[in-house]
């Protein structure tokens, strides 16, 4: 089977550092066609220039990236460097970029990408808020209909929010832009707190990233060392979520992840619960299934496999 063409929305974030790592390591299963960065952990400034600096720091310089939307559709961005650091990719020490910005748009290479693709050949994998995806659907519905598969990290159901009470980060940045795209009828698959709460960065496995003794396995453990302290914090866990990388993990290997093909709908107007993921876990209403929504993710397959790929960058 060739390798799955996929575009990688971003807002690096160490954990979609991680994400891109692995899918740069992956050939067999993953053709990474392009990176759009998104506002989002940090400013587009900075998740564009993040996401260069992880081509360069795994030689794929190849590979464009494009900037994108620098804010939400109606709101004020809100941003992360609590989590991330004041960088986005703070625990490491990383050159800036040598390579350029891909001229252009990030909204229009999506849009460009899907019409050149023979429709169902290109799956957008968002690792942030949805504005650029969002954007493109408004500006190009004729896409749509083209694209293979979504699969994103953002949402959640049992585990409920990390943002506010009710809602994931990457959705409540856009709400807006995430009713858009689960609307959309574009086949979806959600990466939620459920499953990445489930893939934590243990001292053992962070210890076998760093044995790697390579410059992306020392960079990896020093991103995880860095963002770990504040989840450890919050949650009393004894490591941080690997949120992002469960989509890459997923496109190589599904049969690590389980969940079910539910109703998913995005909460735009209640301040209280703002960008709630309202999943129809149980059925209960006879809203029409429109996500595969994902709730478990076998951990220790996991980490063998990103710290297996991660090993040959």
């Amino acid at each position: 089977m060739p390798p799955r063409k996929i575009i990688i929305d971003t807002d690096p974030g160490q954990d979609d550092a991680v994400a891109i790592l692995l899918a740069f390591a992956s050939p067999e299963e993953i053709e990474v066609l392009g990176i759009t960065a998104v506002a989002g952990n940090v400013p587009l400034e900075l998740t564009a220039k993040n996401a260069r600096i992880v081509c360069e720091l795994a030689n794929h310089t190849h590979i464009p990236v494009y900037a994108g939307c620098d804010r939400p559709l109606k709101r004020d961005l809100v941003t992360a460097e609590h989590v991330h650091g004041k960088t986005g990719l703070d625990g490491p020490v990383l050159p800036d970029p040598e390579m350029t910005l891909a001229d252009g748009h990030a909204v229009d290479f999506i849009i460009d990408t899907l019409r050149a693709h023979e429709p169902g050949t290109v799956t957008l994998c968002p690792l942030g808020p949805l504005m650029n995806i969002a954007t493109a659907f408004q500006k190009a519905p004729d896409i749509v209909d083209r694209v293979q598969e979504i699969v994103l990290m953002g949402g959640a159901y049992f585990e409920v929010g990390n943002i506010t009470p009710t809602a994931e980060f990457n959705i409540y940045v856009d709400p807006e832009a995430a009713d858009i795209v689960f609307k959309s009828g574009a086949p979806i698959v959600v990466m939620p707190l459920d499953v990445t709460h489930d893939a934590l960065v243990t001292p053992h496995r962070n210890d076998a990233f760093r044995a790697l003794n390579s410059k992306v396995g020392h960079a990896v453990a020093e991103m995880t060392d860095f963002f770990e302290r504040f989840d450890k914090e919050k949650y009393g866990s004894e490591g941080a979520p690997l949120h992002d990388p469960c989509v890459t993990a997923y496109l190589i290997r599904p049969d690590l992840f389980s969940g079910r093909h539910v109703n998913v709908q995005i909460e735009t107007q209640s301040e209280l619960t703002m960008g709630m993921t309202v999943a129809d876990w149980w059925r209960v209403t006879d809203r029409p299934p429109n996500a595969m929504f994902m709730n478990d993710v076998d951990a220790d397959g996991f980490f063998d496999l990103l710290t297996e790929r991660l090993a040959r960058l």
